[in-house]
Order: structure tokens, then sequence, then C-alpha cells
């Protein structure tokens, strides 16, 4: 491969990993007869080679199949299906040939940079458009070139109501978090949708979980879908889960003894109400940690700015709402808390979700009060999963990238002193 001689290539990631992306059949992503310039946006990725799910896709895919799979989050379900579709994608034909549906702004913007990337040496002009931004920049942007949409439900309807988004040869529609995309939240919006496109787009649905939304929408949408299921368990592999008993009056003090003890790359917490997150999120800075908050109710540029400056690595701590669990990846996240125990089995999943990304390592560390005792029970049973007492040193070894660390050894780690009741609780 003459053309990779051409690109520096990054230093090789030596951290652990995961069977969740690494029990492969050892392809390449050169045996998919990849053009050569969407290779070059692979390798300059440093994507080394295809996760399961890419394994499982990508072919299918690039076959014209319609799909439904179910892979874990972070495993690489994004570059199962944007590889597949920019390979699709006739630069030469100035028109939008590919939809891409998510269900957040935040995820839009994530899922266009990586597409961005991934072309970045094709002729294809890829475009954003989510609600809170100017509807006028858009219906500009779209008396351009686009060949590649990634949207949410709401704005890329406006567009096509407004006849701005011509989707007469849109011929590719993908559904990433089709759970979320299905459910009442976003009600009716994507059969208006499929009806403004071509008869029998392919249709790929990606997701964690499938309810029976997500059934009914396949029947009667999808022609003979090939179905991939790597669920064979729930939760990532990577990922140790622990619960905290506590009162809500010391949960601000546990979580201060977490932020001193723990070996923190990144946190995300968690909280079940916006003004709960804002409130939190001045109790951290009091506290003297750097601290960003995110939640629905911000202005769209205040959060694109968070989701940006937190990705880059220039704050430690982020406190959000569920707004923040679909998709989102920040691989640098190695601890995720949920500071308010969620109701769901799925969004519990889907938080824990955001630390462990693509096999390596992290921990889940849940604040349990009496009132959650019950929700911890069903939770554990929904999913299959076993969260543990956090014990009074948590191991190096299980959250912190290429370390090998005897549990007794470290003193410093221990939590058991400041915000753990442990054994008053029985699981």
């Amino acid at each position: 491969m003459g053309w990779k001689s051409k690109h520096k290539i990054s230093p090789k990631d030596n951290r652990f990993k995961t069977s969740d992306v690494t029990d492969t059949r050892g392809n390449e992503f050169e045996e998919f007869c990849l053009k050569i310039k969407l290779l070059m946006g692979i390798f300059e990725k440093d994507w080394e080679r295809p996760s399961p799910i890419q394994e499982a896709a990508i072919p299918i895919a690039l076959s014209g199949k319609d799909i439904l799979a179910r892979a874990k989050n972070g495993t690489g379900k994004t570059g199962a299906y944007c590889i597949p579709v920019l390979e699709q994608i006739d630069p030469s034909k100035d028109y939008i040939q590919a939809l891409i549906m998510v269900p957040t702004r935040e995820l839009a913007l994530q899922t266009s940079q990586i597409c961005i990337e991934l072309a970045k040496h094709l002729d294809i002009r890829v475009m954003v458009t989510t609600g809170g931004t100017i509807l006028k920049d858009d219906i500009l942007r779209l008396y351009q070139k686009v060949q590649l949409i990634i949207a949410t439900p709401g704005r890329i309807l406006d567009l096509m109501d407004k006849r701005v988004a011509d989707m007469s040869h849109c011929k590719i529609l993908v559904l990433d978090e089709a759970d979320k995309l299905l459910s009442l939240d976003f009600q009716g919006m994507l059969d208006h949708v499929i009806l403004k496109l071509p008869k029998d787009p392919q249709i790929l649905l990606f997701s964690a979980t499938f309810p029976l939304t997500v059934k009914n929408f396949m029947e009667k949408h999808l022609r003979e879908p090939y179905e991939i299921n790597l669920m064979e368990e729930l939760t990532l592999k990577g990922v140790t889960q622990y619960y905290a008993f506590v009162q809500e009056r010391q949960k601000v003090h546990c979580l201060n003894t977490l932020f001193s003890k723990l070996q923190i790359n990144q946190s995300i917490i968690f909280c079940n109400s916006t003004q709960r997150v804002e409130l939190l999120a001045k109790k951290i800075t009091e506290l003297g940690y750097c601290c960003y908050y995110i939640h629905a109710k911000m202005a769209q540029a205040h959060r694109n700015r968070v989701f940006h400056d937190f990705r880059q690595g220039l704050c430690r701590n982020l406190v959000c709402s569920d707004l923040f669990t679909r998709g989102i990846d920040v691989q640098a996240v190695n601890v995720v808390i949920n500071f308010d125990f969620p109701r769901m089995a799925e969004t519990y999943l889907h938080r824990i979700g955001r630390s462990g990304r693509f096999g390596h390592l992290g921990i889940a560390i849940n604040l349990i009060t009496y009132e959650d005792r019950f929700d911890l029970h069903r939770i554990e049973k929904e999913l299959g999963t076993e969260i543990k007492p956090i014990p009074k040193v948590i191991d190096p070894a299980l959250y912190v990238a290429n370390v090998a660390v005897n549990s007794g050894e470290s003193s410093n780690n221990d939590l058991n002193n400041s915000c753990i009741e442990e054994g008053n609780v029985s699981k």
C-alpha cells in the first residue's frame, strides 16, 4: 500500500482493550474494496482494524441490503455506517444522496466531524443541521453542493417541508440510536421523513437497545433486513460498576472524596434534572475542582462550546443531564458517576457507556440512597449485570490506562472512611 508511506503514522495505541472490540475475524479495512481516498481517511484517523460491528456491518451495507444492527455503545457503530455511506456516495453528483439521523444535537455534531475526517480526501460535501441554529444559514448552505446530511429529526423535517432539502435522490437513510428516534419524543417523524425519500431506500438501523417500536418500524419499512446482534451481554466488559450507599445530604461530600482519591482522567457526572445539574456544578466549583455543565435548556451555542472544550480536554469534570447519554464519545473519560441514580435500565446502560469507550477500561460509581435500593435491584436484573459495593480501595488497573497495581498497595485510595456505608444496604 504505497499511499500509506506518504502519511505520518501515529504512535500505536498499546492500551488494553476488551473483547468487545478485539474479538474479530481479523479482517482489514482494505479487504472491503473501499476507495483508496476513503482508506486514506480511515488510516489518518488511526483506525487500525475494523471492530466486530464494523466487520459485520460494512460489507452487508455495501451490498445495498437493509440492516438492523444491535451493538454496545462505544464499540464502533458510527464507523460501521459512515464508511459504507461515504463509499456509496458519487462525488460527481451534486445532490443529497444520504441522510444520517440522530436524536441529539451533540451527537449530530460529533457524527458530522467523523464523516468530514473520513471524507478528507474525497470530494464529498458533508452538512450538519440541527435545531437551535439559524434556519436561514442552513437554507443558504443547501443551495450549494451537499451530498451527505447529518441531522436531528425536527430540523430536517422543517427543511423538507419548506422544499429546501430535496430528498428525491436520497437512497440511503441511517438511523443511529434508533430506539430513541422511534420513541414518543419523535413520534411519527420518521414515517414523515421516509415519505419524502425515493421508493425503497436502503435503511440502516443502529442501536444498543431495540424496544417494540423498533420492531414495528422494521416490519413497516425494512425489506428483508440483515440482522446483526452483538449483544450477548448488555454492559461493556471494560466498565466495572460500584455503588455507594449514602444519604442525600452526604452526596456532595462523597463526590468530593471520590475526586480526591480516584485517578480521574476525565469524568462525567449525571443528575436527573437540569436544575440539579447547575446546582451540583456550582458546588463542585466551590470545592475547587474544574467543572463544566451541559443540559438541554442551555443556548445551543453554549452547548456546542462546552461539548467542544470538554472533548478537547480543557476541563476534567462534566455535570450533565441525560442529554449526554446518547452516543457521545469522549475516549478520555474513565469515570462515570451517577450522582442521581436513574429509574430506567436503558438510561443506566447509556450513562455508564460513556466510560470504557472502544474497549478501554473505566468505572461507573452510583450514589444510592435508601429510596434507590429497589431501582438498583431491578436494573441489575434487567441488564443481567452486577453492581458491587464500592471497596475500600479501587484498583487503578481497573480504570487507568497502562497501570497494573496490586489493590492492597495504595492506601491513599481508601474510600471507605469518607462516603461509603458499606454493608448498610442489602442488595
